[in-house]
């Protein structure tokens, strides 16, 4: 039978450059055409996660397995993983000096963008996340996901800093251009407030550069979280429903 999981983390063990240990021993497996959370507080590991999946050389894995799309991804560049169908939106994207957003689009878009892309118009010809609103960058950063047609997405802290306007058209844009078109999606926040937008298949909760538990009911989740922190996550009473 044909494995079903898209990105799949066994026991991953990570590092900062400068020899902190970050990532202790995560487990993760994201199915083919399926939306996952993944929450936690601050420090956690979430977005350090993310860089090292994208194969941010930041970072060092010094045990355990990224296997995408049953390749092994361990020791290939972020180019190489990004070719294979990853594609991340960062949380605070760098600005790229002389390069209009609108030139970066067409370079990675396999086809005509200009219609798709209307609703970026004001800011199509200044450089890349060069004096972009939060919003601004936030759909800056999912236009280039667009353009690369991922097979997996990755959304670090999707909701930060947006109002619930921008929120809410940030997350009709995911539904209906990805999700909706069988894309993997992994959303990775510290609030949750996009949860109820997206729906998630399953979420999970990262404390201490673990991932310490997990439920297919994302509300559960939260309200546990709102209730008693995240400390009460280290005892999840959902593992086993």
């Amino acid at each position: 039978m044909k494995s079903k999981s898209l990105l799949k983390i066994t026991n991953l063990h990570a590092t900062t450059c400068e020899g902190k240990k970050i990532i202790k021993g995560v487990e993760l497996t994201i199915e083919k055409g399926r939306v996952y959370a993944l929450l936690g507080p601050n420090g956690s590991g979430k977005s350090s996660l993310a860089h090292i999946i994208l194969g941010n050389p930041k970072y060092k894995v010094i045990k355990g397995k990224i296997i995408f799309g049953g390749k092994v991804l361990n020791g290939l560049s972020p180019e190489k993983r990004v070719r294979l169908g990853l594609a991340i939106a960062y949380q605070h994207p760098p600005v790229v000096k002389g390069v209009p957003l609108k030139v970066l689009l067409k370079i990675i878009s396999e086809n005509d963008f200009e219609d798709k892309f209307k609703i970026a118009s004001k800011f199509l010809t200044r450089d890349v996340n060069s004096d972009y609103s939060g919003g601004e960058k936030k759909l800056s950063e999912l236009l280039q996901i667009l353009s690369l047609k991922p097979k997996l997405a990755i959304f670090d802290e999707p909701d930060s800093g947006l109002d619930i306007k921008n929120l809410h058209n940030l997350a009709d844009i995911v539904n209906k251009e990805l999700i909706s078109k069988n894309t993997s999606v992994l959303v990775i926040t510290h609030s949750g407030k996009i949860l109820e937008l997206l729906n998630p298949d399953m979420t999970s909760v990262m404390v201490e550069g673990k991932i310490v538990c997990g439920s297919k009911n994302y509300k559960d989740i939260l309200k546990t979280i709102n209730k008693y922190g995240y400390e009460k996550c280290k005892r999840c009473p959902f593992l086993a429903s």
